[in-house]
Formats: structure tokens, sequence, C-alpha cells
């Protein structure tokens, strides 16, 4: 049922109202370009498709973007002084009924010294800490070598995330409450080819046991090749391309599958959780959005530092710094003014703080001007994509208590899924999903699959305007008239396909190595 109105209008309002297209969430905000470590990049949440696992919800939140795999000697490790975090709406009041709370603990291996070597003889014979994070090749089975240990804890929070009940999350396997984390992809000299990084890494999944529920869930975090398909470069230059390259569906995948993100890797924080310990009641809708919080002041150390963190001491409150639930928005929606206010915020005060961004967006106005053959809709205010991109979608993924534009159950900007909705099939997963008639896509949740940029193009300029017909448009507070350009399939020449990911759990794909073994002469 391709472009039916009851099913496209979430997936085109939410990405519409994200105004249309870019990297999800990279350097988005002028802060949080200080702060790559706590840069949330993407969220997906998804009815997982692995074979075995559709009573299960995979949640991922993408963290430190635009990572190049030979980014040494140091590369990636996540924040030990910053709070990640992914909430659960689960009753449709616009506040967060579960939290998945992640703090990093990055340690030196010997108890703080390191790996050393014996360097020089005799009495001049000295050990000495190497400036490396391994001194040696790593297996799965064999970590001996690295003198750099991440570990992390996870704690569930039941109602407010900082005054509800909190619980640790506890290994499966022993009862730990502490996880190992895999080091990144350093390279094929330390690792071996991709196929020994993944025995590496998924040594690194845990099955874990989440208080409050009563099967077990598993949890993987790590360094993964990127996932986002987007031409970025050209899209930020003013979407440097020819009309009529844009405007085709027959380009949709002209320039590749990754675009510019084909080359980087990112970290990820991935969920598998049974769909009963995240839903309440008989609603099966959820929403979710990731953030991450640092402390409101740091002391740095002006004397000489020594050991891992030792320059900084952080103190005071938890200060949000990076929030991301649809992608797009703050990168493409809401105005310079209001970017850092938006990583601050939460989904309850979204009508008040951000409304304007939504009603009467600028990216239409924008891409007119760019291209005049493409005219801009022109009812105000944007009913049509405030309707899905805050309440959701009914029928789709919207919850039982929201019942409309301001008539019941807040206005919020969140990512929402409606778990009762069947998996598709690998095969059959389509990158424009709920605007292509497949229901379990975009933006009924996201899949590693997704189109977002494509989708976002094609609402952003009236698509739900002309898909169904003057009475459907009306509904959503438009008609055919108002968007002369909303049956354009606009595209950016960059589309994956289902099959370009893996089909396990954490689905995402192997880093891409800092460096590869020289081939033999």
């Amino acid at each position: 049922m391709p472009f039916k109105l009851n099913h496209v209008a979430h997936a085109a309002v939410l990405l519409a109202a994200a105004g249309a297209a870019v990297a999800s969430s990279h350097r988005e905000a002028p802060f949080i370009t200080t702060a790559p470590k706590v840069d949330g990049t993407d969220f997906y949440m998804f009815n997982s498709y692995e074979a075995g696992k559709s009573a299960n919800v995979t949640l991922i939140a993408n963290y430190l973007p635009l990572q190049d795999p030979y980014g040494g000697p140091n590369y990636f490790s996540l924040d030990p002084n910053a709070l990640y975090e992914i909430h659960i709406d689960n009753n449709g009041d616009g506040k967060e009924d579960l939290t998945f709370q992640f703090r990093f603990n990055n340690t030196l291996a010997n108890n703080g010294a390191g790996v050393a070597l014996k360097i020089g003889t005799g009495a001049n014979e000295k050990t000495v800490a190497i400036p490396l994070r391994q001194a040696g090749g790593v297996t799965a089975s064999d970590s001996s070598k690295l003198s750099y240990n991440e570990s992390y804890t996870l704690t569930v929070v039941r109602g407010d995330r900082r005054n509800g009940t909190r619980s640790a999350v506890t290994n499966a396997s022993g009862g730990s409450a502490t996880f190992a984390k895999p080091i990144d992809y350093i390279g094929e000299k330390t690792f071996g080819n991709a196929s020994a990084y993944d025995a590496y890494a998924n040594s690194f999944i845990h099955t874990i046991n989440i208080p409050g529920c009563s099967a077990t869930a598993k949890v993987f975090v790590g360094q993964r090749k990127e996932a986002f398909s987007v031409n970025l470069g050209t899209i930020f230059d003013l979407v440097n391309a020819p009309g009529a390259i844009i405007t085709s569906e027959s380009n949709a995948s002209a320039l590749g599958k990754f675009g510019e993100l084909g080359d980087k890797n990112v970290t990820s924080l991935a969920l598998e959780i049974p769909k009963t310990c995240l839903t309440a009641g008989s609603d099966p809708v959820i929403g979710g959005w990731t953030t991450a919080s640092l402390r409101q002041a740091r002391l740095l150390n002006g004397s000489t530092p020594s050991g891992l963190q030792a320059s900084e001491r952080p103190g005071g409150a938890w200060t949000q710094v990076s929030r991301l639930g649809h992608p797009l928005v703050n990168e493409v929606v809401i105005g310079l003014p209001d970017k850092d206010k938006f990583n601050g915020s939460k989904p309850l005060n979204d009508a008040t703080n951000f409304a304007d961004y939504v009603t009467n967006p600028t990216l239409p106005a924008l891409i007119q001007t760019l291209f005049p053959s493409a005219p801009a809709p022109t009812n105000f205010p944007r009913t049509d994509l405030m309707t899905v991109f805050l309440t959701g979608l009914p029928g789709l993924n919207r919850p039982a208590n929201v019942t409309g534009l301001g008539a019941g159950g807040p206005l919020t900007e969140m990512l929402r899924l409606n778990t009762a909705t069947p998996v598709t099939p690998v095969a059959n997963q389509n990158p424009l999903g709920v605007a292509a008639g497949d229901n379990a896509g975009f933006p009924n949740g996201r899949r590693l699959v997704d189109d977002v940029v494509d989708v976002s193009l094609r609402v952003a300029m009236g698509a739900l305007c002309t898909l169904t017909g003057t009475a459907d448009a009306l509904k959503v507070g438009c008609k055919p008239g108002d968007a002369p350009a909303g049956g354009v399939a606009f595209v950016d020449g960059v589309r994956a396909s289902a099959t370009d990911f893996k089909t396990v759990f954490p689905y995402l794909n192997t880093p891409l190595p800092g460096a590869r073994n020289f081939p033999a002469n």
C-alpha cells in the first residue's frame, strides 16, 4: 500500500518537519563541536528482525562522529566524565519512563602503569611504559598485549531520569555489573582481517539481566562502521548538484551506498530488549531518544597531570548537551540561535520552545531559492508536518492517549515505534520505509537501511499534500495545490540496501581498520 495517507504521514511529516535532509546529527550545534565524545550522531529503534528475535526491540545510539579509522594512537574511547542515556516513553506523556544509563571507565593495564618494556642493560636498565595502546597482536582469547582497557556500567532508571528508581543491570553470566568494551579496530596487524576482528568484538556482546524484566536482553558497546547514507558535502554546499540529478528516483544510488561517510567509523551503544520490558499496559507504541550529559563544572589540573583523565576534575549537576530522537531535526530544522537550546531540552517542552520551526520551516524556502523550478509549499502553518512530527500517526505509531494536535497528549519530538508491527524480512525491506508501503520502516521507528534523507526531501516539499488527493490532504491541513513540487522524487544520490548490513545483533557492520596488511609480493 505505497503512499497511503494513513501510513505515510508520519514518515513524511517527521522528516519533513526535520526540514529535509542531511547527516543525521553530526556536529549539528555550536557547542557540541567542542565535545565530540558526547555528540550523538544517530538513533535507531526497530523491531528486531534477526531470525528468532521478533519478540525484541533493538535500540542503537551512535556517538563520536566522523571517526577516521587511522585515528591513532589514542583512537576513540568514550568520555568517563559523561553520562550517556537512552530514554523510553511508554505511555505517551512526553516524559521518560525508562532510561538506560551508560557510564564509562578507561584504565591502564597493570594497576595504572600500562604495558612497560625493559629498556637498557645492567645498571642502565629501566622499565618504561609504551606510548601505544597495544604491544602486540590481540585476539578474542588473548588481550594481554593491550595497555588500555575500556569498560562501562549500565543502569536502568524507572521514572524520572534523575529522581527515579535506579537498578544496576548485570551480566547474566556471573552477575557482574561491569561490562568490558572492545578496543577500536586499530588495524589488521593488531587484530587480523575483518573476520578476526568480528570474532574479537563479538565476544563483547553480553547477555544481561535488567531488573524488572523477566527475560534476558543483550548489550554491545563498541566501534562500528558508520551506517548513515548521505551525500554530506554536496548537501551542505547549497545542494551542489544539478536539479536533473536530484529530482529522479533513477539516481537514488548514483553516488553509491554511503556517500562521504563510507570511510568513517562511529561508536555504538546497542541494546536488544524484549518488547514486554519496554511497553506499558496494552499500548504497543513507545517513543525513544538518546542524550548525553556533562557535569556543570570542570576543574583543570594546573600542575603536571599523571594517569588517564588526571587533567580534569568535573563537578556539579548533570547538564544535557546532546539530544537526538528523529534524525535531521537539530541539523536542518532548528534555527542557529536555538541549536544548543534544543540539545539541552526535553521533549515535553518542544511545543513551547520550537513549534515555529515546524509550522513555518525554512528548508523548503531554501530549496526553492536554490532550485526555482521547485517551489516551496504555501500552506501555513504547516500542520501537515506538525501532526506527525509531534504526535505520531493514527493507525501506525501514535500513542493511545494522544488524540490529535492539541487535543490530548503532549506535542513532543521523539522517534516512535509500534512494537506490534510485524518485521519485514531483509530481502523485502524498502529504504523508503512507510512511504513505500514497508510499515516496519521509518518513521515507524528507524532501521539502518531507511533512507531518511530522500524521504525528508520529498515530504518537506509537500508530498503529503499531493499523494492521495484533496480529501486526504485536507486531513493534515493542506491540499494538492499547496505543493507544486510535492510529487517530485527528490534524492541525494546515495542509498544502501538492507543486505548491506548484518542481519544479527548489533546489525551494524564491522568497523574499517586503521591500516590494512601490505599485499604479499
